[in-house]
């Protein structure tokens, strides 16, 4: 595989992951609304997708090693598979009750993590259970940090029940 097109790769996978499983998480346990969890979703498949490409984009032309075309390649690649893998995350939440959906995004996140660190693992010649860890715990963290940071902001800021503020 082109090393352009492994770096999109690989980082609109963990990207897609991580950054949907903290938004899905946070807006559940601030919300339980299904609707914001999908507008979620699909909000980072599409604008984070394109910041995501925007800005490896512009992290590898700062390099001034890679063609344009290879520049162009690690774009498209982030894009797409950014876009790709965060839509994935919706499908559970269309075919189960939503606190069910979310447990079975967290286990597909984790297992999209797992599988992209033992391959990234191998292709360096690092320890997979090393690797497959590191990255396996950065991702429960944002899991645990955007669950009560969603409670938080629910607490916090949630209008009381009866007349809306005006």
């Amino acid at each position: 595989m082109k090393e352009s097109i492994k770096t999109g790769l690989s980082f609109g996978i963990a990207s897609g992951v991580i950054t949907t499983l903290g938004l899905m998480v946070g807006l559940y346990s601030g919300t339980h609304s299904r609707i914001a969890v999908i507008g979620g979703i699909l909000t980072i498949a599409i604008a984070d997708a394109f910041s995501d490409a925007l800005g490896i984009h512009i992290s590898e032309e700062s390099k001034n090693r890679y063609s344009t075309r290879q520049i162009w390649e690690a774009t498209f690649a982030t894009l797409l598979s950014k876009a790709a893998f965060a839509l994935t995350f919706v499908i559970p939440v269309l075919l189960f009750r939503l606190d069910v959906a979310i447990w079975i995004a967290v286990v597909w996140g984790l297992t999209l993590i797992s599988a992209l660190s033992y391959k990234l693992a191998i292709d360096s010649g690092d320890s997979p259970l090393i690797v497959i860890t590191e990255h396996a715990v950065i991702t429960v963290a944002v899991i645990i940090i955007t669950y009560y940071l969603g409670i938080w902001i629910a607490m916090t800021f949630a209008e009381p029940q009866g007349l809306p503020f005006e």
